[in-house]
């Protein structure tokens, strides 16, 4: 067996891509052969850039046998790490090639407000705008709209002076809702402490958080008199999709957000059980523009349509925003 010789020096400038390709290739083999094959390359030229870049980093990286090649406990670790950023990368790239010269607009949201609002709503803008592409990203995660590749920011908190210039789409409250058959084949629903009957559903970690704890329905509870009030079982969910989904298929009450029920509500899929006993909720529903985004004509376009949309929802809800706040926070 021959080990290369120590390397006793290390650099510290950036590593040629060509260096990580003609090492991926050297190291899904393990043949020096078979991996200039693959670059196109020729032997000799494959082993000076796998020399080339252990000089780089100042460790060996394969094991040279006679007849094989072995990664090092180094070569194994820079495996794990560097194949997924270049596919990574080349994704990127495979993108951009695609969509060059494209209109697009990039939206970053959560995924209840996605799959709840947002998408049963982007048939309308894509029929009246065949040539503007849409990425919707969904993450919990708020994304920096100074750094990030996305143009608009669609998210739900309180109002705060980190959000200068977001535009407010629409407040909510919350309302105790069921499924039509649930509600038909139980003793009807006269009052806050009937709802004792029923699996109570909510978000699982709204009691981690202290704005959603305005959320729970130990709030509702003791705004309506019934601190000391416990339901049959309870029902958690990590997201606001996931309560709906069980609330429409009959496993019990929910506490949910108006903006993203009316639908539901609407169509008769999900009965409010009693309307008098919503729940306000100080936090609310924002458009936040990148910074480079605003002038493009597809984004005021998408703008423009989400307050239409956005208006519609005020309306079925009958959001009517507090007077100290306007429609942009300064």
């Amino acid at each position: 067996m021959n080990l290369p010789a120590p390397i006793t020096h290390l650099r510290t400038r950036p590593v040629a891509v060509g260096h990580w390709r003609a090492f991926l290739a050297v190291a899904r083999h393990l043949n020096f052969r078979a991996a200039a094959e693959e670059l196109s390359l020729t032997q000799s030229a494959v082993s000076r850039q796998i020399q080339a870049l252990e000089e780089e980093v100042g460790v060996p990286l394969f094991l040279r046998h006679t007849r094989a090649v072995e990664l090092t406990s180094a070569g194994a670790q820079l495996q794990r790490a560097v194949a997924p950023a270049l596919e990574r990368m080349d994704a990127c790239v495979r993108l951009v090639r695609q969509t060059a010269g494209r209109k697009s607009v990039a939206i970053t949201t959560w995924a209840s407000f996605a799959s709840m609002w947002l998408i049963p709503r982007m048939e309308e803008f894509q029929r009246e705008n065949p040539d503007i592409d849409i990425r919707i990203d969904a993450s919990d995660v708020a994304v920096d709209l100074e750094t990030a590749d996305v143009d608009l920011a669609l998210r739900y908190s309180l109002p705060s002076a980190n959000m200068s210039g977001s535009q407010r789409l629409f407040g909510e409250q919350l309302a105790v809702v069921a499924s039509p058959w649930l509600i038909k084949s139980n003793p009807p629903i006269r009052g806050p402490a009937d709802v004792a009957r029923f699996t109570l559903i909510e978000a699982g970690d709204a009691h981690r958080t202290m704005h959603l704890e305005w959320l729970t329905w130990r709030r509702w509870f003791e705004l309506n008199g019934q601190e000391k009030l416990q339901p049959k079982r309870w029902l958690y969910f990590n997201y606001a999709h996931q309560i709906v989904q069980a609330t429409l298929t009959g496993q019990g009450l929910a506490l949910a957000r108006m903006p993203l029920i009316a639908d539901a509500l609407a169509s008769g899929d999900l009965v409010e059980v009693l309307p008098g006993y919503r729940l306000d909720s100080p936090l609310a529903y924002w458009l936040l523009v990148g910074p480079r985004s605003g002038q493009r004509p597809e984004i005021r376009a998408f703008c423009t349509w989400l307050t239409l949309q956005a208006q519609a929802t005020r309306e079925a809800i009958g959001d009517v925003p507090d007077p100290d706040l306007s429609d942009n926070l300064d």
